[in-house]
């Protein structure tokens, strides 16, 4: 397998203080890889990881655009210049037919190789899709206003405080998100692993230790959103045209 992409054992964390505290932590499996050079597990291997264009941006993107072409189209539409040097991503692949990708960082550089601009995107378990391009400072910060629905428990107000350094030289990788409202103390999530290279041994061992990731980080949500529903946490409608509209 000869690629420049790196598996990425990652920790998630989120932390809710208020109206009632819950915080849990999981371990999940992430990569990290060029979008201009995606890897290709060799033959009885593939159903581990998959990286499909279909996955990210919005799904009305034309028929055999790449990734690079599907986020150059998604920027755009923000009225931002497409980026014209390497775009690394940290994101999850299909696993056994299955993806799930709360967030995808992309980190997008200009001709000489410096940092341009990051986009996060962002989906929710309803099936939408929102990015979220931000400039960010030289310690990887940025804001951005919430402008999309992401979990039942929170509407669509609020902004964001986002820390989304690019990964270190020796692969470590650090990100926070913080949602800041008015009148409720912060939501933090945060993440963070190591890069290591991804040969076929290396994915094997990462399969053991983190198994079909996306369904279990799926099933993981579901089972906390259930126990906040349980302590009665209330549910905020969503507006069903909110995702398609998010999405464009």
């Amino acid at each position: 397998m000869n690629t420049s992409a790196r598996i990425v054992p990652v920790r998630i964390s989120h932390v809710r203080r208020a109206p009632v505290d819950h915080r849990f932590a999981y371990r999940g499996l992430m990569w990290l890889v060029d979008v201009d050079d995606l890897p290709l597990l060799p033959t009885g291997l593939r159903g581990l990881a998959r990286f499909v264009p279909a996955d990210h941006f919005t799904a009305a993107a034309r028929t055999g655009q790449s990734i690079r072409e599907r986020l150059h189209d998604a920027v755009r539409a923000q009225g931002v210049d497409a980026p014209t040097g390497r775009i690394l991503a940290l994101t999850s692949p299909r696993v056994c037919g299955y993806t799930f990708n709360p967030l995808t960082v992309f980190w997008c550089h200009d001709r000489s190789g410096a940092l341009d601009y990051v986009v996060a995107e962002v989906h929710n378990t309803y099936g939408g899709r929102h990015c979220y391009v931000v400039h960010t400072d030289q310690d990887g910060r940025a804001t951005a206003d919430k402008a999309f629905y992401v979990s039942p428990f929170n509407d669509v107000n609020g902004e964001y405080r986002l820390r989304l350094p690019a990964p270190s030289p020796d692969g470590a990788v650090s990100l926070a998100v913080v949602l800041e409202r008015d009148g409720h103390p912060p939501f933090t999530a945060t993440l963070s692993g190591v890069a290591r290279p991804a040969t076929v041994p290396s994915v094997l061992r990462a399969q053991l230790s983190a198994p079909l990731a996306p369904w279990l980080v799926a099933l993981r949500i579901r089972i906390q959103g259930i126990r906040l529903w349980a302590r009665g946490l209330p549910i905020v409608p969503r507006h069903r045209d909110s995702d398609r509209e998010a999405a464009r």
